[in-house]
């Protein structure tokens, strides 16, 4: 049992003390909102497209290809991988993975920065490890493993024969003589493909913030994307000694903050940490793998682990929790943003009473573990979380609270100057405080919940030239998230429509396995195309809307952060709120009916 699980606070929290906690985080939360929203940040485009560029692959030059496939993937992590090698498993031979990055990997190519970790169980987490023969060296596997490991499937499953990488779709176009898509590119490919699945995520270009002079800064930048390990020296394990020598800041206290900065506070000479808002902070608890316990497992045992922690999160009853950790241990409390089953032998308004309470003692729990860790009385002050534990995504670290203790580093809250203020050639300005730099890494996360499809730079027009974004233009229009009525062929990999969890990963299989299945049926059954009739389209969407959790008070109490658009929106509504469990269920009982409400024009078995 982890420690984070027998952690109590000293006592339960009344309804005196829950408002009075009300009114602090609402003071939190009000220091921080800025009027421009996501606005206050920038992509990085035109001058800032450098930030960008690929650090780990050099440039590869190849002919413009105008060839045909039957499957193809935009996108080659983790979704990308499950589902070709479901596809492949299925008997389709011609599967063409394509991405932007140098290789596969999504997230893990980006994200090689020191102390990179997964924060799930590497075992429940890293997909396929029966099927490619891989065992976790850690309980939370460095990144580079879980990088090797999407090495391993594409390797395991011959996705890499006809891969094209360095390579990003620009427009997908419906051709409804020859019944196939046509997939142009930016490296003038112009090929047709009889199956689009995309799965390009949302977790691989960097933002940065709009900070006014970023442009005059004279020293050296970097996102953490695209570690520079040219100027820092070291590895992801470490060993920064190129720094030993720089002053240093770090902006953003985030989930990649929580793992760099204490790398960075231990190898440079001097740090500045540049905080907006504070992380929780829990008990990491990592180990490496017991071989004694890997060698005990019986055939089957991934996919065991993975149905339990799935279950156990979204509130489903076990016979035993086999991962229990931080996640397990704040189950109740993650109802608030993710998918799952609730209380109904009481009600809403005890349940959130009681929910709202338990919250409570978690936050006072992780806000006195930082008292017990960080000597420094105003630091730890600053460090505390004000705002309910799912308001951002929760923190682990067992090194982080640590790092502020060194003399050589230095917290800068930015909450009351609306972050960073400004920057000059040789300081970073908050208020009226100059800080003087050599290097600036920028810790600032991703463009989250933006992809190519639905922000329009992947333009996708099928049939009667109608496009995905105005079939979409009253919001999604889906049959269980993949697929859309007047877009044949056409498959998504996301979180719209479906059910969620921490463990995305998970969600990301279930997905794979249900589009492969598909795909598999309408090749069985001699289909023309795989479409979903508009009646079963609308059906699924008034399931959604009908059952979907109302999140919005919620999260507009929430400290501005990208799950409420930095308290501009909700993230709610868009999801089966009943959770995963019951929706993988909803799923293979219609698979097992024949799955007609999308089979066009098949030949045997079933029709439209």
């Amino acid at each position: 049992m982890t420690e984070a699980m027998t952690m109590s606070a000293a006592h339960q929290p009344d309804e005196r003390e829950l408002e009075s906690a009300r009114e602090r985080y609402r003071h939190e939360r009000d220091r921080r909102i800025r009027p421009d929203g996501n606005a206050q940040y920038r992509g990085v485009v035109g001058e800032f497209g450098y930030y960008a560029k690929d650090p780990y692959t050099e440039p590869v030059e190849r002919e413009p290809v105008a060839d045909r496939v039957e499957v193809l993937v935009i996108g080659a992590g983790f979704g990308g991988l499950s589902t070709a090698s479901r596809l492949r498993e299925s008997g389709v031979n011609s599967i063409r993975l394509m991405d932007e990055a140098g290789d596969v990997g999504g997230t893990w190519y980006w994200n090689r920065y020191p102390g990179v970790r997964c924060d799930i169980e590497s075992y429940v987490y890293m997909p396929l490890l029966e099927e490619v023969g891989t065992m976790p060296s850690e309980r939370y596997a460095p990144g580079d493993e879980i990088r090797r490991h999407a090495v391993a499937i594409a390797e395991h499953y011959d996705l890499y024969a006809d891969a094209l990488f360095q390579t990003r779709a620009t427009a997908l176009d419906w051709d409804a003589e020859s019944e196939e898509w046509i997939v142009a590119t930016d490296r003038g490919d112009r090929f047709r493909a009889r199956f689009v699945i995309t799965s390009s995520g949302t977790l691989t270009q960097p933002k940065l913030p709009g900070i006014p002079g970023i442009e005059a800064f004279r020293g050296h930048t970097f996102h953490t994307s695209r570690w520079d390990y040219g100027y820092t020296g070291g590895s992801a394990d470490g060993g920064l000694n190129g720094l030993a020598d720089k002053r240093v800041a770090v902006v953003g206290t985030g989930a990649t903050g929580l793992q760099v900065i204490p790398h960075v506070g231990e190898d440079a000479r001097e740090l500045v940490v540049f905080q907006r808002t504070p992380s929780t902070v829990d008990v990491r608890g990592n180990g490496p793998t017991d071989p004694e316990w890997a060698a005990s497992l019986e055939p089957g045992w991934q996919r065991a682990r993975m149905e339990n922690f799935l279950a156990v999160l979204a509130g489903e009853p076990v016979e035993e929790s086999l991962v229990r950790d931080g996640w397990t241990a704040t189950t109740t409390l993650q109802r608030q943003i993710l998918t799952g089953a609730v209380d109904t032998s009481v009600t809403a308004e005890e349940r959130e009473l009681r929910d709202e309470l338990d919250d409570l003692a978690t936050m006072n729990r992780i806000r006195a573990r930082v008292d017990e860790v960080v000597t420094d009385r105003a630091t730890a002050e600053a460090l505390k979380p004000w705002y309910r534990y799912m308001c951002k995504r929760p923190g682990f670290s067992d090194t982080y609270l640590q790092t502020f203790n060194r003399p050589n580093v230095t917290l800068v809250d930015t909450a009351d100057s609306g972050g960073i203020t400004r920057m000059t050639e040789t300081t970073v300005v908050v208020g009226e405080t100059e800080y003087e730099v050599d290097c600036v890494i920028f810790a600032t996360g991703f463009e989250v919940g933006i992809s190519g499809v639905m922000s329009g730079t992947l333009p996708v027009t099928g049939r009667n030239g109608r496009t995905l974004l105005e079939a979409w233009s009253q919001g999604p229009r889906t049959l269980h998230g993949f697929s859309t009525h007047g877009f044949p062929n056409l498959f998504h990999l996301s979180g719209i429509q479906n059910a969620n969890s921490v463990n995305f990963a998970h969600i990301l299989l279930e997905q794979a396995e249900h589009i492969a299945a598909m795909i598999a049926r309408g090749r069985e059954v001699g289909a023309r195309f795989l479409e979903p009739s508009e009646e079963a389209q609308d059906a699924w969407v008034r399931t959604v809307h009908e059952t979907a959790a109302d999140t919005r008070a919620f999260q507009a109490e929430c400290t501005p952060g990208y799950y409420n658009g930095e308290g501009t929106r909700s993230i709610g509504g868009a999801s089966y709120s009943p959770g995963p469990i019951t929706f993988h269920r909803l799923l293979r009982e219609w698979r097992e009916s024949g799955m007609d409400d999308v089979l066009v024009g098949a030949t045997s078995g079933a029709s439209r």
